[in-house]
């Protein structure tokens, strides 16, 4: 079994997927996000074929739309194909995501 380093491949804001590239596989996928204070707008969508549960691993996500909400800090959310998040962080220091994903049912290549 291989380690993948994950926080180190990213630097500032933005996010880094572990996915096929690294591991040879489709059938998952891992996105490890940063949000600095103040930054909205980052969309989360799994896309066609595809779920992802998105967690918050430090502080809260701002989740704007007809209902905002937060997703705070050690909860999670189940998003399918076109389900799609646009999160931001109203916090002081970063906000940082972890995004679990792979193909549903429908979804294999």
């Amino acid at each position: 079994m291989q380690a993948f380093e994950v926080t180190e491949k990213l630097s500032g804001s933005g996010e880094y997927i572990l996915g096929s590239r690294e591991t040879g596989s489709h059938a998952c996928y891992l996105i490890y996000g940063v949000l600095k204070p103040g930054e909205q707008g980052r969309e989360l969508k799994p896309g066609s074929g595809h779920e992802e549960i998105v967690f918050a691993l430090q502080g809260d996500l701002h989740i704007a739309g007809s209902e905002p909400r937060t997703l705070h800090q050690g909860q999670a959310m189940h998003l399918k194909g076109e389900e799609t998040l646009s999160v931001g962080n109203n916090g002081k220091t970063d906000a940082v995501y972890v995004v679990a994903g792979g193909h549903s049912d429908a979804g294999h290549h």
